[in-house]
């Protein structure tokens, strides 16, 4: 009797077993969270109903998409959750790319929302003279973007001399910290509330669809499908917005 031999072609050896991973999709907390939400439905990505909703206490949730999940974590560490690989793919804002500006991140879409700035502020009693800017030779600064601080003074021939701070900004110069603020500015009100006037621009920010450049590599159909949802989606947005 003969032994049927089995498909030698559909053999695997133990422990080679093909596995898929979903595609994890790092989202800031806060405002851009909700911000995003519509975009997200649209691009059929939609998570669970308690990632948008305060009082959970998970980070990871699943989506509409079975093959992406998505975390949630502080907007700083979106861009390297992205650029270590623990995610593959997210959604941060300009601001957190300028700073760090990782080499291993792509940022093909610009989602137009959180719209905000970086400026320069300070107390309303002191006078704003860009001529007296240039003959600075160094200024004492309270910011949480000590890399996008530095550059823009040392364009101007200024030392920043940084107080690195991660909030409460507003009250560096009052309590005698330092001269100028920088940081990011929507309304200004925290500003006019503590005797603070914005006097200078560094950057426009809106928040940014990233991709970690060696994720783009290896699994190249998935993440350019979901950009291209983000893209259709985004077109559709504006298509609304215009009729």
């Amino acid at each position: 009797m003969t032994v049927p031999q089995p498909d030698q072609q559909n053999q695997r050896l133990p422990g080679t077993e093909e596995t898929h991973t979903p595609l994890v999709l790092a989202l800031p907390k806060g405002r851009i969270l909700k911000a995003v939400a519509p975009l997200l439905q649209q691009s059929g990505l939609a998570p669970s109903d308690d990632c948008l909703g305060e009082s959970s206490r998970k980070l990871r949730f699943p989506t509409q998409n079975p093959n992406v999940d998505v975390v949630r974590v502080r907007s700083f560490d979106v861009a390297t959750f992205v650029a270590s690989g623990g995610a593959q793919i997210g959604i941060c804002g300009a601001d957190v790319l300028m700073e760090f500006d990782y080499p291993e991140i792509y940022a093909p879409l610009d989602l137009g929302i959180g719209g905000c700035r970086i400026s320069v502020a300070q107390p309303n009693a002191l006078p704003h003279d860009p001529a007296e800017w240039a003959q600075w030779s160094e200024v004492r600064a309270a910011t949480k973007y000590p890399a996008i601080t530095r550059r823009y003074f040392a364009q101007r021939g200024i030392n920043a001399n940084i107080v690195h701070l991660h909030g409460a900004m507003e009250l560096a110069p009052m309590l005698g910290l330092s001269r100028l603020i920088v940081d990011l500015v929507d309304t200004g009100s925290t500003l006019r509330a503590n005797g603070l006037r914005e006097v200078e621009t560094i950057a426009h920010i809106t928040s940014r669809l990233i991709v970690n450049r060696t994720a783009l590599k290896t699994r190249p159909e998935e993440i350019s499908a979901i950009i291209t949802q983000f893209r259709t989606a985004l077109a559709s947005q504006q298509q609304d917005q215009n009729s």
